[in-house]
């Protein structure tokens, strides 16, 4: 039995509106944008707050509705998988908007990055299998060029035999 635990309220330490931010009942499944602050400073030195949005998959929640609760969203940008963990009452968080409720059967969906993975290399694997190459036009008009050449070189040998075999013959009448 644990007698030295210490029940701190949430909104103690955070200047976040706690009972809003408990209603929204974040789970795993859910899409979410989360609209961080983020500290930039101008030319001058001045310190401003601008907003930045980060929409995704909720993977997974810790720790329930207490203090230190936290959400990891994933989204993937131009192809690459990103994850960011969020404490749910942290002041850096301007809002949180609940986009979709999902439902899931796991409260993780951890599996979701293998998936994929799995998934584009399945994709690649079949592009191999299909052979993805194409000839461009220069290398068709060369290959035909070639083509036209060696047929140009025989029909010259061609003659050059024809001559030589009418000269034989002629060769061979004058001796007669």
């Amino acid at each position: 039995m644990k007698k030295n635990v210490i029940n701190t309220p949430v909104a103690d330490f955070t200047s976040v509106n706690t009972e809003e931010r408990k209603a929204l009942q974040i789970r795993a499944g859910d899409t979410v944008k989360v609209w961080v602050k983020i500290k930039e400073k101008d030319n001058k030195g001045k310190e401003k707050f601008r907003l930045q949005a980060f929409e995704g998959l909720v993977v997974g929640t810790k720790h329930g509705n207490e203090a230190g609760a936290t959400f990891t969203v994933r989204k993937i940008s131009y192809g690459v998988g990103m994850e960011r963990i969020f404490p749910l009452f942290s002041p850096m968080i301007d809002k949180i908007e609940v986009l979709k409720k999902g439902s899931v059967r796991k409260s993780k969906l951890y599996f979701v990055r293998e998936k994929v993975t799995k998934e584009i290399k399945r994709l690649t694997r079949r592009a191999k299998l299909v052979g993805l190459t194409t000839s461009s036009d220069i290398e068709e008009t060369e290959k035909k060029i070639r083509e036209a050449e060696e047929a140009a070189k025989k029909a010259e040998e061609e003659v050059k035999e024809g001559v030589s075999e009418e000269k034989t013959e002629t060769t061979e009448e004058k001796k007669d």
